[in-house]
């Protein structure tokens, strides 16, 4: 149980590239909600790239932007937040709750028996 504690540590701090949630800001010092990335990595240094989606609290979105449709790779939740996300537009289809912390490799997350949540995104509230 102690492991299953440190593991979101070790992987938040793993993947260089990827912010801290801490860090989630505006230029001018506003939080950000959470930032997905259309690119991730086997190496976890080299995750949270590609194009960026910004997510403010409070944004609710039941259709993800075209870029990023089905093409959300890895995401990050900034501290005091929670990023709910959909399988299907319109928010439909499987759910899950990312809390803060960094996510370098949706694959890595299973979403039903068979599927994992990279490229899977169509819908989120923050």
């Amino acid at each position: 149980s102690q492991l299953l504690l440190l593991l979101p540590l070790f992987l938040a701090g793993a993947c260089a590239q990827c912010p801290l949630p801490a860090d989630l800001k505006t230029p001018n010092g506003t939080k950000i909600c959470s930032q997905l990335y259309t690119d991730n990595s086997p190496y976890y240094d080299q995750c949270c790239g590609g194009s960026v989606l910004v997510v403010m609290s409070g944004e609710d979105q039941p259709y993800v932007p075209p870029a990023f449709n089905n093409k959300v790779s890895s995401l990050v939740v900034g501290q005091r937040c929670e990023l709910t996300v959909w399988s299907g537009k319109a928010k439909t289809g499987k759910t899950r709750k990312f809390k803060p912390g960094a996510y370098p490799r949706l694959q890595e997350f299973k979403k039903g028996l068979f599927g994992n949540w990279d490229n899977s995104i169509s819908a989120y509230f923050c």
